[in-house]
């Protein structure tokens, strides 16, 4: 019981919030049950196992509950996708658990009651989601193997529905075999030898692969391909930026086939310049690969840039997607890319792409681990894995060098050929090797869930290949208008500023919320680090424990230069902690404009829709943005006389760099729009006392003269605005209520196209 507590209290340090229900308990079981008898001992769960995803717990829950003579099935969860942090708590049951209930049918009557196998069996494995090293992992918190039923034998267990399972590479194999003119029991007996398994031990039987191969047989590829092609024809007439190319073999049939749509290629242009092309899925039924770019935008969101199909997975085809990708995208090749460990894509990327710097996604590497390590150092896997993170965050290669070589004599890895491989391609995975380069966050663990969900919704429409173009371009238009809604919901949220320095204050007035969070965490960090002069210009900055070491920053005044070693902003557009300590003691009160990168600024979200003219809806949409500012600002201002002075002084500013621009033709802008009834009202930052300011832009001589503006109306001897709350969300504006309770924050009136304009 002291050990599970500890486990407990581990968990509790780590940050995971678990509650009475999620403390499990591992029950005793006699020796001579048909667990000790069945299983080994590397196949009992036990509290505190780690699994790299939910799926990975599951697979091997699976193979104990085989082995033992039960199937399981997914029990409850807490969270959800997509919401928050997600889904934080899983539960796996026996197949038996629960009760059977009643359902009624339309017409009121009781279904009939037909016999089911649940009988309240309790035998559960619970897994909870955590943290460590920066990456997700799932871990065992509660398990109970006590059965209230009968456990199947081995040629039983294989019957039931739960292990009745063929898995993509398998559909993959049987595919290849039937267009090599195999025989079903060919094919069977191939994959039992292979599999290493007995006669009929297979996870499918003849029928299911029997059932498989008719529904290859009835999708009609040629008339599919043609329905294709038509589709983008017919989608291309009707939006000239609308891209696609594709490519016949010799036989008259699609072999290739590529699109983008006007949206995408705006994204490329604004936030183009970090890429995952994701080429690990494909269409069983076509014997397609199915190919994604995928990028990142100024909030933080994933944006959809392009698609592919291609019917070869070699190096040709990967040049023709890229070449093409380049066609849709201008010629404007990414600065790095991110890809799967694809020897034929990294060929292809060295040739079509030779400036852009190609690596590996860590987590297709991390999630292979459990195969190749966990058998071979049994309890030191754990122990191994963290070494392996703590390699892969050092800044200095010559640090990586000397310990990967420490870490292969320690662990007995010499000549093993995964770590033979995993050292050999150093350079396309490990971050010592990545620094110099920017990746945007993409290289997180983190990000690796998020991408995965958004290529999910992709895959769940891939039903038919002749219309998955307009399936696609149904995710990614909803994907459009969430990310949207999103954008305005932390628009109108209040910025909380933590630090109280003017460096803060200058970045949230600046960055995206995304961004600035980011910022945020490197200068909470800073003060934790001492920074030693060792002359006028250079820097060793160190964390407070540490005695030796620690980071060289460069530090040039009157050039506005700096630089730090572990190369943070080159990697992420993001000042390190380092950065930020020696820019702190040396009374910097502001951030060089050249550090705070157009890429991560609000601004940037003008940059997708470059050298568009602005359509009726959306210029007066801007004019109201532009008028309830102006309202907002002189409520804001007449609170006090200081306020006021600091509004005509900025204003006189704001007109004058307006005046620098050239204005428009005569008639090309005259769009009538309606007047708001209501004011919106800016975002606001808390703490903005200690905000910065003025900038250092327009001409000062050029001022207007507001006159006194009415004061505030009295009822009573009480402030009226002082009195009812009001609302800063856009098209509300309303007293009574904040921005927390907000009718217009949960309806479905705040939309992207309108900008919840009203």
């Amino acid at each position: 019981m002291s050990d599970l507590t500890s486990i407990v209290k581990e968990t509790s340090e780590n940050g995971t919030d678990l509650s009475p229900d999620d403390i499990g308990s591992i029950e005793e079981m006699p020796e001579d049950t048909i667990l000790s008898q069945q299983t080994s001992v590397n196949l009992v769960p036990f509290i505190g196992q780690r699994f790299v995803s939910q799926d990975a717990a599951y697979e091997f829950y699976c193979s104990f509950a085989k082995q033992c003579g039960f199937s399981i099935r997914r029990h409850r969860t807490r969270g959800k996708d997509g919401v928050g942090r997600g889904i934080t708590r899983r539960d796996f049951t026996c197949h038996r658990g629960g009760y059977p209930q009643l359902k009624p049918s339309d017409d009121g009557k009781l279904q009939r009651n037909r016999k089911s196998s649940r009988c309240g069996c309790q035998a559960y494995m619970r897994i909870v989601k955590r943290a460590d090293f920066d990456v997700p992992e799932w871990r065992i918190t509660g398990f109970s193997n006590i059965h209230n039923h009968e456990l199947l034998k081995s040629n039983e267990v294989q019957l039931l529905p739960a292990f009745c399972t063929m898995s993509a590479d398998d559909k993959s194999r049987i595919c290849m075999f039937a267009k090599a003119g195999m025989s079903v029991r060919q094919m069977l007996r191939l994959m039992e030898l292979e599999k290493g398994v007995k006669l009929g031990c297979l996870a499918f039987t003849e029928l299911d692969v029997r059932n498989l191969l008719q529904s290859f047989r009835n999708v009609d590829r040629d008339n599919d391909a043609i329905e294709l092609l038509q589709l983008c024809k017919d989608k291309k007439d009707k939006d000239p930026n609308f891209k696609y190319d594709f490519k016949i073999d010799a036989n008259n049939r699609l072999e290739h086939i590529a699109w983008s749509y006007a949206s995408s290629v705006r994204l490329y242009e604004a936030f183009g310049d970090t890429v995952i092309f994701d080429t690990t899925h494909r269409l069983d039924a076509y014997d397609m690969l199915l190919g994604i770019w995928i990028g990142v935008d100024n909030h933080g969101m994933n944006c959809f840039f392009g698609c592919v199909f291609l019917q070869d997975e070699n190096m040709q085809s990967f040049s023709w997607a890229l070449k093409t990708f380049l066609g849709f995208m201008n010629g404007k090749a990414p600065r790095t890319i991110l890809t799967d460990q694809n020897m034929w894509l990294k060929e292809a990327l060295a040739i079509e792409m030779p400036n852009t710097k190609h690596a590996f996604c860590i987590w297709h590497i991390i999630a292979k681990f459990s195969d190749w390590f966990s058998a071979l150092l049994g309890s030191q896997y754990d122990k191994w894995k963290a070494e392996f993170h703590r390699l892969y965050e050092l800044y200095s290669v010559e640090d990586f060098e000397v310990g990967w070589r420490k870490m292969v004599d320690t662990y007995g890895l010499l000549g093993n050929r995964h770590i033979v491989s995993l050292y050999a391609l150093r350079s396309f995975w490990a971050l010592p090797f990545l620094r110099s380069y920017f990746f945007a966050g993409m290289t997180s663990t983190f990000q690796s869930e998020s991408v995965t969900a958004y290529i999910q919704r992709f895959l769940s429409a891939q039903s038919q290949i002749d219309n998955f173009v307009e399936q696609v371009a149904a995710v990614v238009d909803s994907k459009d208008q969430t990310g949207a809604k999103l954008r305005i919901q932390q628009k109108v949220q209040k910025v909380s500023l933590k630090t109280g320095s003017p460096i803060e204050s200058h970045a949230a007035t600046v960055l995206t919320p995304y961004a600035f969070c980011k910022l945020q965490e490197e200068l909470l960090s800073a003060p934790k680090y001492a920074s030693l002069m060792f002359d006028e210009n250079y820097f060793i900055v160190r964390h407070h424990t540490e005695i030796d070491g620690g980071c060289k920053v460069l530090w040039i005044p009157h050039d506005e230069f700096i630089s730090c070693s572990c190369h943070e902003f080159e990697f992420s557009g993001i000042l390190c902690r380092h950065v930020l300590r020696v820019l702190s003691i040396n009374n910097c009160f502001h951030i060089p404009d050249q550090y705070l990168p157009t890429r991560w600024r609000e601004i940037s979200s003008s940059m997708t829709r470059p050298f568009q003219v602005l359509t009726s809806r959306e210029h007066g949409g801007k004019i109201q943005l532009l008028q309830s500012m102006v309202s907002t600002l002189i409520a804001e201002s007449m609170e006090t006389e200081q306020r006021l002075d600091v509004s005509c002084d900025q204003i006189s500013m704001v007109l004058s760099r307006i005046k620098e621009f050239p204005g428009p033709v005569h008639g090309a802008n005259d769009i009538s729009y309606n007047s708001p009834s209501d004011s919106l009202v800016l975002p606001e930052v808390e703490d903005s006392d200690s905000m910065i300011q003025s900038f250092n832009v327009g001409n000062p001589h050029h001022s207007i003269t507001l006159g006194k503006l009415k004061e505030r109306r009295q009822r009573d001897g009480v402030d009226i605005y002082r009195k009812r709350r009001r609302c800063s969300v856009p098209c509300c504006g309303q007293f009574g209520h904040d921005a927390t309770d907000c009718p217009m924050i949960g309806g479905d009136d705040l939309n992207g196209d309108g900008l919840g304009f009203l």
